[in-house]
């Protein structure tokens, strides 16, 4: 019964809401005598399996958001050149 505090102890926020009753990602139920695996430090999985999926669905939503993020730099600092450019093009032509 070493490891019972893990089971007893509620979120913060969530009262009567148990942190490890079940895998975080298929909802299975956790079993107090069976291995946990854990990611991200409080995230508790039923198996490698799930575990390792979602290890996997996290590193392509990292992915989707560094090329959006790439995407959004390339029209800033597009739309910033160009603004630039129409800027110099009308100075030219005020002071001609």
């Amino acid at each position: 019964m070493a490891c019972a505090f893990f089971f007893d102890a509620e979120p913060v926020g969530e009262p009567g809401v148990h942190a490890l009753d079940a895998c975080a990602l298929c909802a299975k139920p956790l079993a107090r005598d069976c291995d946990i695996f854990m990611y991200r430090g409080d995230t508790p999985f039923c198996s490698e399996e799930c575990r390792h999926e979602q290890m996997h669905l996290d590193a392509g939503c990292a992915r989707q958001a560094a090329r959006a993020a790439a995407r959004r730099q390339k029209q800033f600092s597009s739309g910033t050149e160009s603004g630039r450019a129409r800027r110099e093009s009308w100075e030219v032509s005020v002071a001609s």
